[in-house]
Formats: structure tokens, sequence, C-alpha cells
């Protein structure tokens, strides 16, 4: 069995509508958090910067939530801009449905194979694992990382899971012998 490891080069732009230009891309930039104590309340915000027109906005991470309900070591985090932080709220999917946005994982993902060949045994069993919830089609991911035509993989491989999809979970693939 061969792995391949999907990837995050970087973090992953967001389709935002800026209020200002109405350009529909915005970037997190280094990552910064905003925090506001309001007496024993807290709001935590996740600054964006419109790519177009450098405006700042704010996603709300935490709105009037009380100081004792949040790990110490997260609003750590916080105060101090972590960037594992920065990454793992921008991924989180609840943030995205309740700030109204949506990832663009464009030239933001990598695929890492290893250095073998396919040409000695047939057929090939290929486990793919996604470090990061990168949305790619299947049958895109397998043409790249096998250097074949989209054609070529749906002729042959053989998987559990749609080709055609976009999927973010682990899979596993079986390439058959060319003709």
């Amino acid at each position: 069995m061969l792995p391949w490891v999907v990837r995050r080069t970087r973090l992953p732009l967001l389709s935002l509508r800026c209020v200002d230009c109405r350009s529909e891309s915005a970037t997190t930039g280094d990552g910064r958090f905003r925090v506001n104590a309001n007496g024993k309340l807290l709001d935590v915000w996740l600054l964006v910067r419109c790519v177009s027109c450098d405006r700042t906005s704010k996603l709300t991470v935490y709105e009037r939530a009380a100081v004792r309900s949040i790990d110490p070591g997260e609003l750590h985090g916080y105060h101090v801009n972590d960037p594992e932080l920065v990454a793992s709220r921008l991924l989180d999917p609840l943030l995205a449905r309740r700030n109204r946005f949506t990832l663009d994982w464009t030239d933001a993902w990598r695929l890492d194979t290893p250095p073998e060949r396919l040409d000695e045994t047939w057929p090939v069993r290929v486990d793919v694992v996604f470090e990061d919830p990168v949305p790619v089609r299947p049958e895109r991911l397998i043409a790249q990382g096998l250097g074949l035509s989209r054609t070529e993989v749906l002729r042959r491989v053989k998987c559990d899971i749609s080709l055609r999809r976009s999927t973010s979970a682990d899979f596993t693939f079986t390439v058959t012998a060319g003709d």
C-alpha cells in the first residue's frame, strides 16, 4: 500500500464579500485576534483583511462569553495570536457558518506521494490521508498523483467513494494495470 498525504501549504482565502469594494476574497494574513473585555464577559474576533482594498473585518469567535467558560490555555492563545489557534478557528465549520463565509483552497495545498514507481506490480492500492479538510475531487487528485488523464483514472481506478464528488475525508483506491 502506498501512502499519499494531502497537506495545507498556507491558510486558505475566505470567500467573503467586502462591504467597501465588493470584492469576494479576504485573508487572515499573519492571523490576529482581537479580545475585548467588558466586565466578566469577553468578545473574541478573528481579524481578516480584504485582498483588494485592505479593509479589516472581524469574524466573531466568541460573543459575550463568560471569562470562566473559556479554557485558560485557549484564552492565552487568543492574546498572543497563536498561529495554530488561528488555523483551527479558521477551519472550524461552525465559525464559517456563523460568519457566513466559505474557504477557497485554490493553491493552498499539495499532494505528497512517495517516490516509488507504480510499474512493478498490479494492482496497486493507495491510501489517501488528509491532514486538513481540503475539499478536492478524487479524480483530479489521483490524476495529479499518477500523472494520468482523468479519463484514464476513471477507467483504471476502483474506489468505494465517488471520484467526481469533492471530499475531504480519507479514502483508499486501487489502480489496475493499463492495457
